[in-house]
Formats: C-alpha cells, structure tokens, sequence
C-alpha cells in the first residue's frame, strides 16, 4: 500500500510539472509573439533606406531621419571659395511616401507565423535596402550656378596689352569659367547621397584674348610715327578665322579715309594670274606654269606679257583683267596697259579712289589698286583654296576651281624675297605674298606696296600695306617701316613678347 501512494504521489507531481512547463512555454510565446509584434510593427533591424539605417524606427522616425539626412546642405568648392547650398534651394525633393511604402513591403514581404517562426529560432532575415526615390530641378540647379557661383567667382581673362613704342604686346592673364554641365553631374551625385556631401567644382581655363584691333591699330600708328616716316600709310588686315577687318590710314598724326588710290606695281600681277586661271584648263599647260612661276617668283614683267597675251588677248588682255576685277566688285583695281616700255595706255580709269580730292598719291595711270580691294581678293583666293567656294567661284562659275586657288598660293608662297612684310616674319612663317614698286619718271620710288596671306599658329590672315612719300621713298627706311609693322601684326595673332 505505501509503495502505491508513493507512485500516486510521484506521477501527480510530474503531471503538475508538465502543466508548469507548459504553462511557462506559453507565457514565453505569448511574451515572445508581443515583443514580435511590436517589432515587427517598426521596421526590422538592419532595414537601410536610401543609405540610411532605419530599423527598429517608425514610419515617422524614418521620415524624420530620412529628412535630416538629405537636408544637410551640399559643402561645394570652387578654387578657394566653400559655398553652403541647401538642397530645397536647388530644387530637390524626397519622395518620402514612396520610399516608405516600398520599405514597408518590404517588411510584410514575409507571412506574419512564418516571420514569428523565424524570429524564434533567430533566424530573421535582412531585409533588403530601399533605394532613394527623389527629384533635382536641373533648370533650378543651373540658374543657381550661373546666377550666384559662376557670377560670383569665375575670373574674366584680361586681355594682352600692346607695349608702347614696340612691336610686342605684354601678354594677359588666363581666366577660369565654371564648367556648369559638369558641375551639375557633381551636385546631383552628392544630393543623392547622404554621405558624400562635398563637391569640387571643375572650371575650364579661358585664354587671354588678344586686344582689340583698336589697340592694334594705336600700336600701329605710333610705330609709323616712331619710325619719322612722314609719308603716308595705308593698312588693311582681315582676320581670317572671323573676318574682322582692321583698315586705316595715317599720315602725320592724321587719319585720312582710307580707300586711297595707290600704284599697284607688281602687286597688279595677282589680279593678272586670276584672268589667266580663269580661261587655263586643268592641268594648267607647262609653259603657262613656267610663265606663271617667272611673274609671281621673280616679279618679272615679261612673262606677265606674255601670260596675257596668250591665255587673254593679245592687245586687250590688260582690260580683261580690269573688267574681271570689276566683275569680282574691285572697282578700284585695274590693269590700262602691257608692262613692256612704250606699252599703249588702252583705256583711262576713273575710279571711286583716284578720283578722291582728299588726298593724292599721284598714282600711274597704267595700274592702280587700293588696299582693301587687294586684301578683298586674297580673301577670295584663300577662302576658294581653304573651301571650294569664294567670290570667284560665284563671279566665274565653272571656270575656277579649288585646285587652281591652291596653285595660286603656291605660286605666291614662292616669292621669298626676305623684305617688306616678310621681313618682319620668324623664319620658316609661309608667306603667299607679292610685293610691288617701281623707279618713276623722275627717277625715284614714292610707292611701295605688299599684299598677301600669311599663315601662323595663332590664325592665318590676309595683310596689305602700302607706303608712299611724294618727294622720295627711301628704301630702306620704307623696308624697316613695312617690316616693324608687319611683326607687330604677327604678335598680335600669336602674342609673342
């Protein structure tokens, strides 16, 4: 009997046992699926939005760590400068409700008794980041850059400034421009990103411009008056890579019109091999060539004859010449007459320059021109060689093509002689130049001229200078004049000091 109750006893206590560890399990996974619950109601441990950690917060809490992590203003650099920018200044926007209901999908990604399983056993799984949902005004972002960075701190270059009484110029200083389209690449990467919030800025470097051909045209003028040349000076430049002109007159202090009738002399001898490539095939014949080669090269007036009567008219062939000029709207420049002694003057030309009361360079009735006519067809050689069409392409339709415009700069790039403008060249500087003067009748020069198209690393351009003196041009001081002049224009387009 004792040992029944025993037994009894000890049975009893173990169904009492196992109520209490049942009753303990219970409480612990009713104490376990609370503590999931309220977990599980915040976002779980290691959820990232945006590159921000969010677990165990709210939605609200989110949202405000969210905001505070976007709203801290972007630090940007522009050479010494640090600006503050505030991202709603520049129009940035978080999509908080969008970001906040993918993270929340996230969250119920998984079935709530399949979660609580896992949480039990610590098996939770990380869920995965969210990515930043946002927008940046690009219009807001560049008007804030061009309005208060690029205003503000870009450095304007300053020009170089041509060096009184010499033929150099002190060179200026680079300025700095802010790259805007990179610069907003930069601004957006550090607004969508709540670490990296520091940006330097990239600029372009911006080189001095050159003076204006005002100032060019100063310099100019005090080196003709530096020089005691008394006489008069006539100058055209055409920049060939934009077309500005620069055209003046000086004499004595005084800026007569310019436009002035001066003797072409040799220099007629371009408008001459224009008439004869107008009516010469392709390829041109070789006595032509070897003519051509003999009038360009050495300035012979024999083979310009020849050329004229031959390719052009034998007695006209001077006038076809005047009239092609005047069909190319040079209606200054013409040819009256062959070069050979005792030639007959075929016609007397009445121009807008020679018959000008303002000044008087007494030019030759045979060959007269003007600076800007001959730099205006230089041009139009250039431009036809560089393009295919010019002028002379649309004046003479068919009849001149880009090889023979090439040609003629090869012809005029032959004419070394080593004085006037090409003496005020560096060395190995192409020149396609012609110059022109003759003794006249009272056995002294009084015009000197020099017109061609010179090619530098700073730009090509076209140059024509003529000098004349009404009692005598000396040569020599005529030559250091026309040199100096020219390698204060060389300076010019490429700044040497």
């Amino acid at each position: 009997m004792m040992i029944r109750s025993r037994s009894r006893n000890f049975f009893s206590f173990l169904r009492w046992f196992s109520l209490a560890l049942l009753f303990l399990s219970l409480v612990l996974t009713v104490v376990q699926l609370v503590t999931f619950s309220r977990i599980r109601s915040n976002f779980p441990l290691g959820m990232v939005i945006a590159g921000v950690p969010v677990g165990g917060l709210n939605q609200n809490q989110a949202a405000e760590r969210l905001t505070q992590a976007y709203g801290i203003p972007v630090e940007i650099r522009y050479k010494e400068a640090v600006i503050q920018v505030k991202p709603a200044l520049v129009g940035f926007e978080l999509d908080l409700a969008a970001m906040l209901a993918a993270a929340d999908l996230e969250r119920l990604n998984q079935p709530f008794w399949s979660a609580f399983w896992s949480y039990l056993w610590g098996r939770m799984d990380i869920p995965k980041e969210v990515p930043l949902i946002a927008t940046v005004s690009d219009d807001r972002l560049k008007a804030y850059l061009r309005s208060e960075i690029a205003a503000r701190y870009d450095q304007p270059p300053s020009p170089s400034i041509p060096v009184p009484g010499s033929v150099n110029f002190n060179p200026g200083e680079p300025g700095t421009v802010l790259d805007v389209d990179r610069a907003v690449i930069l601004i957006k990467d550090a607004l969508r990103s709540p670490n990296a919030r520091v940006v330097n800025l990239t600029f372009d470097t911006i080189k001095p411009p050159r003076p204006s051909l005002q100032n060019l045209q100063i310099l100019l003028q005090q080196i003709i008056q530096l020089s005691g040349f008394d006489g008069l000076t006539e100058i055209y430049l055409m920049d060939l890579q934009t077309a500005q002109e620069l055209n003046f007159a000086y004499q004595n202090g005084e800026n007569p019109e310019p436009g002035i009738a001066f003797t072409a002399a040799s220099t007629i001898k371009i408008p001459i091999m224009v008439s004869v490539f107008r009516r010469l095939g392709e390829p041109p014949p070789d006595d032509a060539v070897r003519l051509i080669e003999l009038m360009i090269e050495r300035s012979e007036n024999g083979p310009a004859d020849q050329l004229m009567e031959r390719v052009l008219d034998r007695t006209l062939g001077p006038l076809m010449v005047a009239e092609d000029m005047k069909t190319l709207g040079l209606q200054s420049t013409f040819l009256a007459g062959h070069f050979y002694p005792g030639a007959a003057l075929l016609q007397r030309f009445e121009t807008p320059a020679n018959a000008r009361s303002d000044v008087f360079t007494d030019p030759d009735v045979y060959n007269q021109t003007t600076t800007i006519e001959m730099g205006q067809l230089l041009n139009d050689i250039y431009q036809c060689a560089e393009t295919g069409g010019s002028a002379l392409v649309a004046a003479f339709p068919g009849e001149i093509t880009q090889q023979e415009c090439r040609l003629m700069i090869q012809y005029l790039s032959l004419n070394k002689i080593g004085v006037l403008i090409q003496a005020g060249l560096p060395d190995g500087t192409r020149a396609a130049h012609k110059h022109g003067w003759i003794t006249e009748t009272d056995g002294v020069i009084h015009t000197i001229g020099d017109a061609g198209i010179i090619y530098t690393p700073g730009g090509n351009y076209v140059l024509v200078i003529f000098v004349y003196h009404p009692d005598q041009l000396v040569w020599d001081e005529a030559n250091i004049l026309v040199a100096q002049l020219s390698t204060a224009i060389y300076n010019y387009f490429n700044q040497v000091r």
